[in-house]
């Protein structure tokens, strides 16, 4: 070999050195620690409240009975399939790796205050708490960091959003949930122009026109489960002109057309509560006569 390979060999030993030397410094290192172990361990049936905390959202949700709510910011019936998911994915966050001990590099990976702070209680006991900071390499990738220890983790198992959701979306967004065969009459009223579907002898009529069975059938799904889009907790001005009422099953919901906007403000006779629909979303309930019955040849 040639003295210049010498050299060449002897710089890359050195640095084969000064690489093993850095990753053994105290509170950097690479290892994988508690691979495979669940980040959090908590009974699903047993927690009864979690806290979520972060630098743009906190939320308080508490189970009562069998139901959730969403006791702070706002006092509202929580979604359940929402906090379900949460549940879930706590307890499917599972480590890859530790990646620090070092306090001072917590804000690297967002897992100090600029993180998701989540606590969850079981039976009024605070049983777990932990911090989930960015997100790693790949979108089911999480640094995260259990609130009592200094050790950073790379976890897997959930996206970052199942955890920080705006607080509309921990809301139960339901407006009217019916199943479709309790639905036997629907009555619209558009100003001072009304007419009714019916059911009788097993076919949807509107007095004595015979309707269009497909048109029917979608609109049977669309008002058997009818969601909002936002909530409106304060109105500027309460709306005193109603665009369109549609009666079913027992209850009354009313459209506001909102000026100058894609968009609705929907009231239901089950609550004084105030929703917001786009348009789109709007208009396949807001049918009208001539759209439901069949054409006349």
């Amino acid at each position: 070999m040639t003295r210049n390979t010498y050299a060449l060999l002897g710089v890359l030993g050195v640095l084969v050195i000064l690489a093993y030397l850095l990753m053994q410094k105290p509170g950097e290192r690479s290892s994988a620690g508690e691979s495979g172990e669940a980040l959090v361990s908590v009974d699903s049936l047993a927690v009864d409240r979690i806290d979520i905390k972060s630098p743009t959202v906190n939320v308080v949700l508490q189970k009562k009975g069998v139901e959730w709510f969403v006791e702070s910011p706002v006092s509202y019936k929580a979604d359940p399939s929402n906090v379900a998911t949460l549940i879930h994915s706590s307890k499917t966050l599972h480590v890859s790796n530790i990646v620090s001990n070092k306090p001072d590099k917590q804000s690297v990976f967002q897992v100090d205050s600029t993180g998701t702070l989540v606590k969850m209680f079981q039976n009024g006991v605070e049983k777990v708490s932990f911090i989930l900071g960015k997100s790693g390499s790949s979108y089911s990738e999480l640094y995260a960091r259990r609130a009592v220890s200094n050790d950073v983790a790379l976890v897997n198992g959930a996206s970052s959003y199942v955890f920080n959701r705006p607080v509309k979306d921990w809301r139960d967004r339901t407006i009217l949930s019916t199943p479709r065969e309790r639905i036997q009459e629907i009555r619209y009223q558009y100003g001072d122009t009304t007419f009714v579907l019916a059911f009788k002898d097993s076919t949807w009529t509107i007095g004595k026109d015979s309707t269009q069975d497909g048109v029917v059938n979608s609109l049977l799904s669309s008002l058997s489960n009818i969601v909002t889009d936002d909530f409106v907790d304060t109105l500027a001005a309460r709306p005193t002109k109603p665009t369109a009422q549609i009666s079913l099953a027992g209850t009354q919901l009313t459209f506001f057309y909102v000026k100058g906007s894609e968009k609705y403000l929907v009231q239901s006779s089950l609550s004084p509560q105030w929703f917001e629909m786009q348009s789109w979303h709007a208009n396949p309930l807001l049918m009208r006569k001539k759209d439901i019955l069949k054409s006349r040849k």
